[in-house]
């Protein structure tokens, strides 16, 4: 039987976890010199994403929700750095790194409300 999952009913969680289908997708044609750099790295910051909002939504405390909260608004600071990287660097086309700016922009407003919300 499955026990209660609030973090799967907000949007910020729904929303990161399409960015991070969306990361592994765009990172999947990055050149093979980025295998253990860059491709990894941007993974790993977008999974940081949803497990932050979700471990956060399993704490007490306002306090420690808030804390994973800011985590997640930091791994998305780290992932948009990554495709900007990316995106100079010619591994991402124009409306790929549009799109992921778009859903970063729109995670981050979401967190910024999560946090005011439990402040």
């Amino acid at each position: 039987m499955r026990t209660n999952r609030p973090h799967k009913g907000l949007l910020a969680w729904q929303r990161s976890m399409d960015l991070v289908t969306e990361a592994y997708r765009s990172t999947g044609g990055y050149p093979e010199s980025q295998r253990y750099v860059l491709t990894p790295q941007s993974q790993r910051a977008a999974i940081s994403v949803p497990s932050n909002i979700a471990e956060g939504m399993a704490k007490r405390s306002f306090k420690d929700r808030t804390r994973f909260f800011e985590i997640a608004q930091g791994s998305l600071s780290e992932l948009d750095t990554q495709i900007e990287l990316a995106r100079r660097l010619g591994f991402v086309a124009v409306e790929t790194y549009e799109m992921l700016m778009d859903l970063i922009e729109e995670i981050q407003r979401l967190l910024s409300g999560l946090i005011k919300k439990y402040s």
